[in-house]
């Protein structure tokens, strides 16, 4: 949908964007879950690109992202079917995607909330990138409510326990803010990232009125990592818009974290 607006449109010069970006290899670790960006890979893609290198990637993943059109169910689960870019077409679990549906009162099947919106597909090719094949639950989040994003990451850990199986969140940090405030601001979010601690990352949030877009998939990632354990959540890079267009007076932050 997004293919040569947030990113190439062809393949060739999309793969080679993204080695780019990707830089030279690093050793990989397993993860629970992983935490990147959604924005225009000009902006962006550097972050989310070194992300996707820090791990492996496994068969399946499921993507959490904001609701940024208001469309559709407030727990949007895209249940079956294949999505395209150019570099290929990424098909959903359709049978984890009906355990989630089942496990979480909240949860609809859902389209609406998903044809319009990017901060999910622009995921794809990062994972086409580094795995042949693979498939994934596309779940978009829109209802600010912390008791359902709670139960959410409970029947995520539930559904993935035990097994081979990846969450990611999709966000962005502080938008079009002047750099200095919005690093600073992105620093107590990534300090609650690092700490595993949502109920930190909501009261920063709330407290600073921090624009962070994809809040509500990142709070849930890390309910549903420290219900599997989670160790650690380590940063692998921050950037702002400005590091690209040079200017500094209005950015939009962006981060990306490993939760291991």
């Amino acid at each position: 949908m997004v293919a040569g607006a947030f990113y190439d449109s062809k393949p060739d010069a999309l793969t080679r964007h993204i080695g780019e970006m990707t830089g030279k290899p690093v050793k990989k670790s397993k993860a629970l879950g992983i935490i990147a960006p959604h924005a225009g890979y000009m902006y962006s893609g550097k972050v989310a690109a070194q992300v996707y290198a820090a791990v492996e990637i496994p068969k399946t993943v499921i993507i959490l992202g904001p609701n940024h059109t208001g469309l559709g169910a407030r727990v949007s689960v895209y249940p079956e079917g294949t999505w395209g870019t150019p570099l290929g077409d990424a098909v959903i679990n359709a049978e984890l995607a009906e355990k989630i549906l089942k496990k979480c009162a909240f949860a609809e099947r859902d389209t609406a909330a998903h044809e319009k919106e990017h901060s999910i597909e622009v995921h794809l090719p990062f994972l086409q990138y580094h795995k042949k094949s693979f498939d994934f639950v596309p779940i978009v989040l829109g209802e600010p409510d912390l008791k359902i994003l709670r139960e959410l990451g409970s029947v995520l850990a539930q559904s993935v326990k035990g097994k081979d199986i990846l969450l990611i969140a999709s966000t962005d940090l502080t938008h079009y803010e002047e750099a200095g405030a919005a690093r600073a601001k992105d620093a107590l979010v990534l300090s609650a990232i690092e700490n595993l601690d949502p109920e930190k990352l909501y009261s920063e949030i709330s407290d600073h009125d921090i624009s962070m877009c994809g809040w509500m998939p990142v709070y849930t990632l890390l309910h549903a990592c420290k219900e599997l354990g989670a160790k650690q959540g380590r940063i692998i890079k921050y950037m702002n818009s400005g590091d690209t267009s040079g200017d500094y007076s209005e950015v939009v932050g962006y981060g990306g974290a490993v939760i291991i």
